[in-house]
């Protein structure tokens, strides 16, 4: 293959097609359903998946299949069949949903508004994962026009991630025909811990998130007459949430929800530890101290132990309107992050049992589940794959390429992973150092996902069954 024209054919595929419809997509507010409950009302789900169709029949390589399917009741899902010369099978994987606004933008960036500034697009979902789609097909189409033999590829673009990808086995289940045994997943929805070399992705964190609140009145009353006699649903909440996580140190006391780390993995960060300038990668506020001063218990801390996040909160006035009330009842949302391994069924039955048994002054307590979410560990990888993956960083990055775990969740993985034992694993992506998925000024690195399109174009003209 011509690694010059692969590269100079990418690059400017990115800059004349790519860009353009990232800016567009950036600009439809299409929450995932769990942020969105009306979705199929609002139509931003359907206007992404027009927008989508569009492009990719513009832009799809000779004699491919674009298939859309439409369930009732669930979100879409959008597969392009690329009939292979190669013996094999690869799937690849992205999604088309995204994270709510959330509060923080910089003045002059917001979630809808397509920014591009040095190098950056800023915007929701162009990085998670708005880009998968368009530059798979930018790296398939580029590898045909060059005359290479492919394996038969399929891009599965789903569209209910962010929310647990509840529709999802649905899909694989009936769309089984069409998917195939893949013998290769490449999944673009993971990052980065630099821009400066190919990153792999070995192991993902589990989700499990709930819904907790304490009622101890029918109505708010009075808090100089109530308080101390009647105790406070905040208070009792804090009781339940130290049952979970010991609140001096962040560590989840039951032990059920930790697994051995393998030594493997802890050799891996050891590498990434020694291989990265910097490991600040997050917006901290000056002087603030990080639970670890060991920076590879520091990336365990957020790759393979559990940890809990409080993501929302019910109950409680903003500050201007706080008067003397004992209101009636506090409410969480409670998000447990789970280590790779562990059965999130499982976690379920243990957290569930924590929070409802023996509740402190038999306070009425409830908890609604959402859909969890198992981790993955990657499998070994074959020779071929290990080499392929080396040869690319080297090629196009001039530096080799390394593994880390990554503390978010792609419930996509998991099912796959154990649907299809034998299948071989890339899992990558763009969001790197301060690209700030789910949260504000959220941003792609184009010049790095150039490369990185560089990087799985290789392995996949190196593919092997």
């Amino acid at each position: 293959m011509n690694i010059n024209r692969l590269i100079k054919s990418l690059d400017l595929f990115w800059e004349k097609e790519i860009v353009p419809v990232l800016k567009e997509y950036i600009k439809i507010p299409n929450k995932s359903p769990a942020f969105d409950p009306d979705w199929e009302n609002t139509g931003h789900m359907q206007a992404a998946l027009n927008l989508a169709l569009e492009w990719t029949e513009k832009h799809k390589p000779t004699g491919s299949i674009l298939h859309v399917k439409n369930a009732p009741g669930r979100t879409p899902l959008l597969m392009l069949e690329i009939p292979g010369k190669k013996e094999g099978n690869v799937l690849v994987y992205g999604h088309l949903d995204k994270q709510p606004e959330m509060e923080g933008w910089r003045a002059d960036l917001g979630p809808w508004k397509p920014v591009l500034e040095n190098g950056r697009l800023y915007g929701r979902g162009g990085a998670d994962d708005g880009y998968a789609l368009f530059a798979a097909v930018g790296i398939t189409k580029t590898l045909i026009e060059q005359g290479r033999d492919l394996p038969r590829i399929v891009i599965l673009i789903e569209f209910c991630e962010e929310s647990g990808s509840p529709d999802l086995p649905f899909y694989i289940e009936n769309e089984a025909e069409l998917i195939g045994s893949p013998d290769l997943v490449v999944c673009l929805d993971s990052g980065a811990e630099n821009y400066d070399q190919f990153w792999t992705t070995v192991s993902l964190r589990g989700l499990l998130g709930c819904m907790l609140q304490v009622n101890v009145l029918t109505e708010g009353v009075h808090s100089g007459g109530a308080s101390g006699l009647i105790p406070s649903s905040f208070r009792i909440l804090r009781q339940l949430i130290s049952r979970i996580e010991d609140e001096n140190t962040g560590e989840i006391i039951p032990k059920e929800l930790h697994v051995e780390i393998p030594r493997t993995r802890i050799k891996e960060v050891e590498a990434l530890v020694a291989a990265v300038t910097s490991m600040n990668k997050f917006p901290i506020v000056p002087n603030l101290e990080e639970s670890t001063a060991d920076p590879v218990e520091g990336v365990l801390r957020r790759t393979w132990r559990p940890a809990l996040s409080i993501v929302g909160m019910d109950g409680i006035p903003g500050m201007a309107d706080g008067g003397n009330v004992l209101r009636p009842s506090t409410g969480v949302k409670l998000s447990l992050r789970l280590p790779p391994g562990l059965n999130a069924k499982f976690a379920k039955s243990i957290l569930k049992k924590i929070l409802t048994e023996n509740p402190p002054y038999d306070a009425q307590i409830s908890v609604k589940f959402e859909e969890p979410a198992s981790g993955w560990n990657a499998p070994e990888c074959r020779d071929w794959l290990t080499q392929a993956v080396q040869a690319a960083s080297e090629t196009i990055f001039k530096k080799p390429a390394l593994s880390m775990g990554e503390g978010g969740t792609i419930p996509f993985m998991a099912m796959l992973g154990k649907k299809f034992p034998g299948a071989q694993f890339i899992i990558t992506g763009v969001l790197g150092p301060h690209s700030n998925a789910h949260g504000p000024n959220e941003f792609l690195h184009i010049a790095y996902a150039r490369k990185l399109s560089a990087c799985i174009a290789i392995v996949l003209d190196r593919f092997q069954k």
